[in-house]
């Protein structure tokens, strides 16, 4: 456990020093730009476009991070040659995949936090202070973080078996495809084909849905989130990324370095 989180805070470092988290600063001039701007606009319409706005650049701003630092996870590694000297040291391979995907996931927490913070500072900027039903609008941002999650077990797990470009492409076209895994199915239902009724519903229980774990539209609107979601979230979300990162860590096992 002292091997994965010395390499997970090392992975954050190495984030840190690619000065990724400079986007914070492009965020919060957003959303206090956008608080102000909004001020004139009729009361109630406002507050819906700002938490829309607010809980879009976050998921637009830790998507950009997910993917474009977990394609270099390992494959920067691997094309640097520094791979033989880490795994020269007392780490296993398994040690190493683990590492690396807890790091982004903390890097990943800590700039989602801080978002969070800027995105709650506008809110009572543009309504002159808080209610208690404003929290419920963290339901949103943590599924935010569960669909970030998975976005990163997809790019180390093909970060593992090809180049970073390769990479960036796959688990950007599985990102889109996820969010429509729902309508696919529906599709294959509605086509009276049983062949690609079937067809459908196999790629509907492969793809990883993305779409269920986008409730901002909801969370504007102050739409109550059922507990039952929330769980059922939860769950699906730890079950694939257990998946992809088990996945991730036999083929990485496997892989032989020249």
């Amino acid at each position: 456990m002292g091997r994965i989180v010395a390499i997970a805070l090392g992975a954050f470092r190495e984030s840190v020093r690619e000065r990724v988290l400079y986007n914070l600063i492009v965020f919060a001039f957003l959303m206090i730009g956008a608080a102000i701007l909004l001020g004139s606009i009729s009361v109630g319409v406002e507050q819906i476009i700002l938490v829309n706005l607010g809980l879009g650049a976050i998921s637009v701003f830790g998507l950009l991070i997910a993917i474009f630092i977990g394609i270099g996870l390992v494959s920067k590694e691997i094309e640097r040659r520094t791979i033989y000297n880490i795994l020269s040291k007392p780490v296993t391979r398994a040690e190493f995949i683990l590492g690396k995907y807890a790091g982004l996931l903390l890097t990943l927490f800590v700039n989602t936090a801080i978002m969070t913070a800027g995105f709650y500072l506008a809110l009572a900027i543009q309504k002159r202070g808080l209610a208690l039903q404003d929290l419920s609008l963290l339901i949103a941002i943590y599924f935010i973080l569960l669909q970030l999650a998975m976005v990163v077990g997809v790019a180390i797990f093909f970060s593992c078996i090809s180049t970073s470009i390769l990479s960036a492409v796959f688990t950007f076209c599985l990102f889109v495809i996820g969010n429509f895994s729902s309508d696919i199915r529906w599709f294959g239902q509605e086509s009276g084909s049983p062949l690609l009724e079937k067809s459908t519903a196999v790629l509907y229980y492969i793809l990883p849905n993305f779409g269920d774990f986008n409730i901002i539209n909801q969370a504007a609107h102050g739409v109550r989130i059922p507990a039952l979601l929330i769980a059922a979230n939860t769950c699906y979300a730890l079950l694939y990324i257990t998946i992809l990162v088990s996945g991730a860590i036999l083929i990485f096992e496997e892989r032989e370095f020249r």
